[in-house]
């Protein structure tokens, strides 16, 4: 998950934005400072904090645990679909 920004590095230059495919980031009306939105969406894939040119963004290694598709029915807490499963 995104740690933080820091704005001391941040230049608003908008490529934190442009490279996250969650949309984490929004921009402040009047300042126009980016800040993240919507933490609980980051995907932890590295691309604001690898693409960031001045280093402003720190990605921590750890993300919540997410249910997988995959993984439906299986101590997910979401229930198999109809004819699936054991029983």
């Amino acid at each position: 998950m995104i740690e933080r920004i820091d704005y001391d590095k941040c230049d608003q230059c908008g490529y934190c934005l442009e490279v996250c495919p969650s949309d984490v980031f929004r921009r402040e009306p009047g300042s126009g400072r980016f800040y993240i939105a919507y933490l609980d969406d980051c995907q932890t894939c590295f691309n604001c904090e690898l693409e960031c040119p001045e280093g402003a963004i720190r990605v921590g290694p750890f993300r919540k645990e997410r249910p997988q598709a995959w993984d439906c029915g299986r101590g997910s807490g979401f229930p198999l679909p109809a004819g699936r499963g054991s029983g």
